[in-house]
């Protein structure tokens, strides 16, 4: 099982950079480019412990659908999100938020498997893993430059 560990620094306290990574509007428009929005559950503001959200979006031309809950919660430390209907056999991310000098170091950790047994393990090695990596950056990213001070 693939395992994605991503490391960004935030010039934003770990109080707004939980916030904004539990938004659902913040995560839609982070996720402009795949059409990713809220269709069930929680669909605009932030989400807290046990709640759930379904997310209808488009990956390589295809439309997904994928329901996540927030199985664990540690204001302003972690939370966890699980997949508990969707297109893969497991997907489990922890986010994590450290105050530094320059605001928060985010640690996101991934966890996914594949449908589809041994052509899903080949499909995570060959394509899966570099997506989600890149989807993951872009998203940080994103975050990043909505959190930092402007000028």
């Amino acid at each position: 099982m693939p395992t994605i560990t991503l490391t960004t620094e935030i010039p934003a306290s770990p109080q707004a950079c939980f916030a904004a990574s539990l938004s659902v509007d913040v995560h839609t428009a982070s996720m402009r480019r795949s059409g990713e929005r809220a269709v069930a559950g929680v669909t605009s503001g932030v989400m807290g412990p046990g709640d759930t959200v379904t997310w209808r979006a488009r990956h390589f031309g295809i439309p997904f659908r994928m329901t996540s809950r927030i199985s664990a919660h540690d204001a302003p430390h972690w939370f966890v999100d699980e997949q508990v209907a969707g297109p893969f056999r497991r997907w489990w991310h922890e986010h994590r938020f450290e105050a530094t000098p320059g605001g928060t170091r985010m640690t996101d950790t991934v966890e996914f498997a594949a449908p589809a047994g041994p052509l899903g393990r080949l499909v995570e090695r060959l394509v899966l893993t570099r997506y989600m990596t890149r989807l993951l950056r872009t998203r940080n990213a994103w975050l990043a430059s909505a959190l930092a001070p402007r000028a």
